[in-house]
């Protein structure tokens, strides 16, 4: 028996993750995602379609972030049946994010073509809702740790990566050998997510190195996140913290209510204004088993881990309006995290004229976006075709990344029993997948390449 992988994405790149396992048996697709970032990364969404998508046995994903899932309605549309193997948090994330991502593609394709501004006429989405819908009805949820046969000849068993809620390690056993896939790993002793599962072994491993040419700041962010608080409340003004929905809110309303409970920040009115981010929030509630030992403890004692003091819901876009007619102290809570669309941008063009206002950054901006920009001192912010005068504070911190440094890889690799025949890394720009590949090799001795695009290997 023979098995082989092509690299479909994440070679080269950190999105449009998509590897072929092909065997004597099936054809299973690992991960499913859409290529994101610069406009040729963009175009292969549309020009790069999958070979024959009918003929997929099976599709397994690690876990439901859009450059790793994100392709699935429009597999779905071009003729893929069969079933998608996630994690129950997966799933459940899927649900919301997918039809999200539709909506996306429709209001772009409807803007463009009132615009005018398309080479195609009419300009089409990637995938409708209701391609989402058909993707959907196709996902299987498997629980952690329970072997599986996702097609013929093929053994598969999830395992807890830590990254966000659901997010998976992917152990599969295809023409007798192993092949692991890190998917993309979390950080350890970080707050509500559990460390990284130990892996004993593999003939052939794919690991992301998202971050494996750096180390993330040693401090956790409280101290940044606490002084941001702090300033709102001396200056009466607001604090405004654009937010990714999943992952990076719930870590933040954590991290409020536990400086709260500490006495190491006053309690403020605090609004999570981000429907994803609330429909989210309500998912990580339900599921307790993917949460650290901390956060168990808070909810055994009947507590709720992701609600500050004085939270508040804005599900409505007039409950964000009225937000915007209050007077502070306070603290907002919107997408997007980048400040690139979503509510927040209703709140940065109200807000950043007030000397009184703070805004915090929790995560990577690209270059290019509205929060690199503010990150880096512009004095003036385009929204909405107004220039806004930024008399705000901006903060920052990197200390709240969901991925794994080059250490943290690194120390999830040395919990391998013995080491893989071979070792790829992927998910990653090519600085920082050559640097991890040096790092492993010189570190632990191991067989190791960067995964090249459109590479094709025998397992």
């Amino acid at each position: 028996m023979t098995a082989s992988l092509t690299f479909l994405g994440a070679a080269g790149t950190v999105t449009g993750a998509k590897f072929l396992l092909e065997s004597d048996e099936s054809r299973l697709l690992l991960e499913c995602g859409m290529f994101q970032g610069l406009r040729e990364l963009r175009e292969r969404n549309w020009t790069e379609p999958l070979p024959a998508p009918a003929k997929l046995s099976a599709v397994l994903l690690s876990h439901a972030h859009i450059d790793h899932s994100g392709y699935l309605p429009r597999l779905a549309r071009d003729g893929f049946a069969g079933p998608i193997f996630c994690s129950p948090g997966t799933a459940d994330l899927l649900a919301i994010m997918l039809p999200d991502a539709a909506r996306l593609q429709e209001e772009e394709a409807e803007f463009r073509n009132r615009k005018g501004a398309t080479r195609h006429r009419p300009a089409l989405p990637l995938f409708s809702t209701d391609d989402a819908a058909r993707a959907l009805r196709l996902v299987k949820p498997v629980a952690f740790d329970r072997e599986f046969s996702p097609a013929g000849g093929v053994e598969a068993r999830l395992r807890m990566s830590g990254h966000i809620l659901g997010a998976s390690v992917v152990d599969v056993v295809a023409g007798g050998r192993r092949l692991v896939y890190s998917g993309d790993l979390g950080r350890y002793d970080v707050p509500v997510m559990r460390d990284p599962t130990a892996i004993e072994g593999a003939d052939t491993l794919l690991v992301e190195s998202t971050y494996g040419d750096r180390l993330h700041p040693a401090d956790d962010g409280t101290a940044v996140i606490g002084e941001a608080v702090k300033r709102a409340a001396e200056r009466r003004g607001w604090l405004l913290i654009p937010a990714f929905a999943i992952g990076r809110t719930q870590d933040l309303l954590y991290i409020l209510r536990g400086l709260e409970e500490a006495g190491r920040i006053p309690r403020l009115p605090t609004y999570l204004d981000s429907p994803m981010g609330i429909e989210a929030t309500v998912v990580y509630g339900r599921h307790p088993a993917e949460h650290d030992a901390d956060t168990a403890k808070i909810e055994a004692a009947g507590k709720r881990p992701f609600a500050p003091s004085q939270f508040h819901l804005c599900r409505t876009t007039d409950d964000s309006k009225r937000v915007n007619g209050l007077d502070g102290p306070g603290v907002i809570i919107a997408g997007s995290g980048m400040a690139t669309g979503g509510r927040v941008l209703h709140h940065l063009r109200h807000r950043l004229p007030d000397e009184r206002t703070t805004v915090l950054f929790v995560g990577y901006q690209a270059a290019g976006t509205r929060g690199r920009l503010l990150r880096d001192g512009a004095e003036r912010l385009r929204i909405f075709g107004e220039d806004v005068p930024v008399r705000a504070r901006i903060m920052s911190t990197d200390a709240l990344s969901a991925h794994a440094d080059q250490a943290e890889i690194l120390r999830w690799l040395g919990g391998f029993k013995r080491p893989p025949g071979m070792t790829y890394c992927v998910h990653g720009e090519p600085p920082a997948a050559s640097a991890l590949r040096e790092a492993i090799e010189r570190q632990l001795g191991w067989r190791c390449a960067v995964a090249g695009d459109r590479q094709r290997i025998d397992l």
